[in-house]
């Protein structure tokens, strides 16, 4: 990958080849056109008329450009752009677009939300976010980072930046030892192995474990462990358990 989007402009000749299981497709257009090469390698072909590129490859393994010449590989498929006729060539700087959510701590720039990740438009600040995560408008009262809300076991807001509040600090305070191991004698603790689980505090004695859910603890469940509330309705903190659809059964009281 470049940093830059490359972007020429004049009379060319655009030949795009395909071969599939059999059989072999051309098909070679000319025309003033506009060819863009984003920093993903993904090379766009533009004429005069709508939005569809008139050819394009979408991340291609490779991609050169020598002098008015543009050759993108994927597989068995080609596109070349060879330039009749060159108006002009430039480089520019280009980012992901996304919604504002706040000012850049860090520069002039304007904090944008896109991709799972709020991330400042003018340098290399970024901050991952949990996959429910809203933005509350709030800001936090040590950096002043926009909040965030977040749900595993309550709804919690902190701040943005997990190195100034951590999510996984907030769920042990909350959770750690609140829940009895359903196979032992233990308590259940809070720990982060990829996600952030419920296990057993006598690992690797005993192995239960249970993935924290998005959601918030609303009841418990026949089995003994917490019943969340979730996106897709009311599941037992431990997702194979048979007797949260029993419990949740049984307090339904309609005809």
């Amino acid at each position: 990958m470049h940093d830059d989007t490359r972007v020429l402009a004049g009379d060319c000749t655009t030949l795009f080849e395909t071969t599939g299981a059999q059989t072999q497709r051309t098909r070679e257009q000319r025309g003033e056109v506009l060819v863009v090469v984003k920093p993903d390698n993904t090379v766009l072909v533009h004429d005069a008329d709508g939005y569809q590129p008139v050819a394009w490859l979408t991340r291609p393994d490779s991609v050169t450009i020598d002098g008015g010449t543009v050759v993108a590989r994927d597989g068995d498929d080609l596109l070349r752009v060879v330039t009749h006729d060159e108006h002009g060539s430039a480089s520019y700087p280009v980012s992901e677009a996304g919604i504002p959510v706040g000012d850049c701590p860090g520069c002039a720039g304007t904090l944008v939300r896109s991709n799972g990740a709020v991330r400042c438009s003018d340098c290399a600040e970024r901050y991952g976010l949990p996959a429910d995560a809203t933005i509350t408008g709030g800001r936090c009262r040590d950096c002043r980072l926009p909040t965030i809300r977040t749900e595993r076991g309550r709804a919690f807001e902190l701040c943005l930046d997990r190195e100034c509040e951590s999510l996984d600090d907030r769920v042990t305070d909350a959770f750690d030892r609140e829940w009895a191991c359903p196979e032992c004698d233990g308590d259940l603790r809070i720990v982060r192995k990829g996600g952030l689980f419920a296990g057993c505090e006598h690992h690797p004695d005993c192995e239960a474990a249970f993935a924290i859910p998005t959601g918030v603890v609303v009841d418990t469940c026949a089995c003994g462990l917490p019943l969340f509330e979730t996106a897709g309705g009311r599941r037992c903190l431990d997702a194979t358990c048979s007797q949260a659809q029993v419990s949740e059964a049984a307090t339904y009281s309609g005809p």
